[in-house]
């Protein structure tokens, strides 16, 4: 059961901790870091883009601002000069960002509470009561909506990009916005919050898959077989039990009553599904539309939409930026040919487009979790990473909380992301501060971040696989323990 202080009383102190950091300062220890902005995401950079504007020059010139017209826009006139330190301005220009972070906090509870109806109609569905009236008897735990809430709202890395001056916060919100779209069946929400996520950054453009199959298979469940391996067991205890004639009748009433609520998960059929389709390219195609008449309007002229996307995705793709950063790219091309400098970038964004059909095939049935897989390995492998990235995918982790109960590794995976946490910025300090170190000492750090990251998408996959599993050993056991209990009627009944 939710419990009304986890909303109020999280929120409130999620909200307060972030305005106490601002009013703190922690504005100007963060804004600079790479590990919390990055050239796409700096509100630093967005504040040079505004005020070229302001002064009738495109935001583009001199190639400090690469993010969107409409977050010049829209946070340009709220943040005005950075060089203000008054704690009015501080908290006025941080509770944008809050406000987005509390949005993100709350449509992930949502999106949770459908989950756990979910959850618990594919366990009566399949059978297995006892698993369902163990998690019926914990009324004292909290739900995943409010688990996903609690661990978005307070995670470290979450609270550092709000307060830190960045733009992830946005991109964040727009993505599970599309998320809750389609798993509450909302189209038009869903096409609207992906079409926006994708203009901001290009790595959403993945998560149309797990939108797609939100909106068509419905949510996370166990795979199709399952279902008809459940829906099996009663017609064979029926013929089992139908030689126990009278003495049997009342039980056979029961089974035949409990057989008809046995059905296999909702799926829609093909022509709904080209309905739904067709609905979610239509709205996706109208917010594009919309999105990108109001970029046009919002660059009054001074620039294009071709030098728009030259400054944005195509930025994000050719890597021009190599300053250093959580990613693999910087060091790598810093080292490479200029020759073969095209070769690589294919190889490493082909990266990402290599692993999603396979996923898809395996995960196809449990979307909110291909959906954590396919923004884990976008934060591993993008060109400009931040801790944001790791804030969101941790986030939708939370929504798996049932499937990834049995995690390996899972303190070990803890303890890691806290040592790059301390380790990062001290190896940085050495290197470019302080003169005592050189790259390879950040770079160190960035290969464990990745390797972390590795080890989490693969023990998690592993895991979700072996909760099926598990799920289909229990049908079995079920299976096995109704047919044991209805032989010796049977033969009572024959003497």
């Amino acid at each position: 059961m939710a419990k009304w202080w986890v909303v109020w009383g999280g929120g409130t102190l999620g909200i307060c901790v972030r305005f106490l950091l601002v009013v703190m300062g922690s504005l100007s220890l963060l804004d600079r870091r790479v590990e919390v902005v990055s050239p796409v995401t700096s509100l630093s950079r967005l504040a040079e883009g505004y005020w070229l504007k302001e002064y009738g020059k495109s935001p583009y010139a001199g190639s400090a601002y690469h993010g969107s017209p409409l977050l010049l826009s829209l946070i340009g006139p709220v943040i005005g000069d950075r060089q203000d330190t008054s704690i009015g301005y501080l908290l006025c220009s941080c509770s944008l960002f809050v406000v987005a972070d509390l949005m993100s906090a709350l449509l992930l509870r949502s999106t949770g509470k459908l989950l756990e109806h979910g959850h618990s109609k594919h366990l009566q569905l399949l059978g297995l009561t006892n698993l369902l009236r163990e998690k019926t008897d914990r009324k004292d735990k909290l739900g995943i909506g409010d688990i996903s809430f609690l661990v978005y709202l307070f995670n470290p890395f979450t609270i550092a990009v709000c307060v830190g001056g960045s733009t992830s916060s946005i991109e964040n919100m727009l993505i599970i916005l599309s998320l809750y779209g389609a798993a509450a069946g909302k189209v038009p929400l869903a096409g609207f919050g992906w079409a926006m996520a994708t203009h901001l950054s290009m790595y959403p453009v993945f998560l149309i898959i797990p939108i797609y199959y939100l909106l068509t298979n419905g949510l996370d469940s166990p795979p199709n077989k399952l279902f008809e391996l459940a829906k099996s067991v009663e017609p064979a205890a029926k013929e089992d039990s139908c030689h126990g004639k009278d003495a049997n009748d009342s039980y056979l009433q029961s089974s035949k009553s409990s057989s008809k609520g046995l059905q296999t998960t909702p799926m829609l059929s093909s022509r709904r599904k080209w309905v739904v389709i067709s609905k979610l390219v239509f709205w996706s195609a109208i917010s594009w539309v919309c999105i990108l008449r109001l970029c046009k309007v919002a660059l009054l002229g001074r620039s294009s939409l071709i030098t728009m996307w030259l400054e944005t995705h195509k930025y994000m793709l050719t890597v021009d930026d190599l300053t250093p950063n959580l990613g693999l790219f910087w060091y790598f091309f810093t080292e490479v040919f200029d020759f073969f400098r095209n070769f690589f970038l294919m190889v490493f964004h082909a990266n990402i487009a290599f692993m999603v059909p396979p996923l898809t095939i395996r995960l196809r049935h449990r979307p909110i979790f291909l959906a954590f897989i396919l923004t884990a390995i976008c934060s591993m492998i993008k060109s400009y990473p931040t801790v944001g990235d790791a804030a969101l995918y941790i986030g939708l982790m939370a929504l798996c909380v049932h499937e990834l109960s049995e995690l390996k590794y899972f303190y070990l995976l803890l303890n890691g992301y806290i040592l790059i946490s301390v380790l990062g910025p001290v190896m940085y300090n050495l290197w470019i501060f302080r003169g005592t170190g050189n790259a390879n000492f950040y770079f160190a750090t960035n290969l464990v971040y990745a390797t972390l990251q590795t080890v989490l998408i693969v023990e998690s996959v592993s895991t979700v696989i072996g909760y099926d599993k598990h799920l289909l050993k229990e049908i079995k056991l079920h299976s096995s323990n109704k047919s044991s209990q209805l032989h010796p009627k049977s033969m009572e009944v024959s003497a």
